[in-house]
């Protein structure tokens, strides 16, 4: 079976990670053009990677080239225009997230590929984690028995926008951008939301969205979910960006995860310590290990999916997300309680 020929389109930060990981799956998709509406940087990552093609725009690229997928990994205003013109050429798109800045949007563009029969995948790497692969696997054995309260946590005091000052711009800033991750790790461990009760607010004076919020998540399991999120830049005893740490009571025992990618499981048998630290590749930047090297498994789902067998994060399954993203927005907004519809 001949590999699936991609272009990657966004070059930024985030746009070179990919692309590294894609290196990983070489044998089974393979980048044959690059695009970035700055020619200069759409070079420069084409030659680092040896990519044969670099386009300053998309719709030349999708023309000139012949391509099974479209990696689009751009600001989240860009992806439903993106999105629509891959799809309009029948080419799928595996979409970065936030899949769009709106709800309305989002639920458009997941429509329009399902009318056309053109796949959307969504990157969501959070829950390719190795650490939280590995929370999934003991909640699944039934060791500390059903969950019935859980805390997910990713409070830091990182510079999250060195790399990344588009941030400070962003209306919606820390729960459609870190909440898209963390919101969907809830879902991935908990199942799906009945309600969402939120407060979010703003520490730093320099920037336009919130940096901090807290979200409170019914499970239709009966679970309660406290999600708490923070960029507000304290000073931390620990820092251990960029890893999520949790809490989970079952009504058997008790699971934390601790910085350092440790997981304590204790049961009436005692407490016992196992570590899921994240694998290793050469390109990845250690500040970020955690997240970057989650970045290959979650692109060997999406690959599954491209191939016609089931992928996790489809864009039907991450349009769940999206609206509880959302939703906590609303709650935020409204100061209450926001039922989630039935899916």
């Amino acid at each position: 079976m001949r590999p699936l020929r991609f272009g990657l389109i966004g070059c930024g930060f985030w746009g070179r990670v990919q692309l590294a990981g894609w290196g990983e799956h070489a044998s089974v998709a393979r980048c044959v053009a690059v695009c970035d509406a700055d020619p200069g940087r759409a070079d420069a990552l084409a030659a680092e990677f040896g990519v044969a093609s670099a386009h300053a725009d998309a719709a030349r690229m999708l023309d000139e080239e012949s391509l099974d997928f479209v990696d689009i990994v751009t600001p989240v205003q860009t992806h439903a225009a993106l999105v629509a013109l891959a799809c309009s050429k029948g080419t799928a798109s595996i979409c970065q997230k936030p899949l769009a800045d709106k709800l309305g949007a989002a639920r458009a563009m997941v429509a329009g590929c399902e009318m056309a029969g053109v796949p959307l995948l969504v990157h969501e790497n959070f829950r390719w984690q190795a650490p939280i692969r590995a929370v999934r696997d003991v909640l699944d054995s039934g060791e500390i028995g059903d969950a019935f309260r859980a805390t997910i946590d990713f409070i830091s005091g990182f510079n999250v926008f060195a790399n990344q000052p588009s941030l400070k711009q962003e209306s919606h800033f820390i729960i459609a951008d870190l909440g898209s991750h963390t919101l969907d790790v809830a879902r991935f461990l908990f199942g799906e939301m009945d309600t969402v009760v939120c407060r979010a607010g703003r520490v730093h004076d320099d920037i336009q969205g919130e940096d901090v919020a807290t979200a409170m998540l019914g499970a239709q399991s009966g679970a309660t979910v406290l999600v708490r999120m923070a960029y507000a830049g304290n000073a931390v005893e620990r820092e251990c960006f960029p890893q999520t740490l949790m809490f989970v009571e079952g009504d058997r025992g008790t699971l934390e995860l601790r910085p350092g990618y440790e997981l304590r499981i204790t049961t009436a048998d005692g407490t016992r310590t196992l570590t899921a630290p994240p694998p290793s590749y050469p390109w990845v930047d250690q500040r970020y290990a955690v997240v970057q090297s989650s970045v290959v498994p979650c692109q060997a789902d999406l690959l599954r999916g491209l191939r016609g067998r089931r992928a996790e994060t489809t864009g039907r399954d991450n349009l769940k997300t999206v609206e509880l993203v959302w939703a906590a927005y609303e709650s935020a907004a409204r100061g209450d309680s926001v039922r989630l519809r039935n899916h």
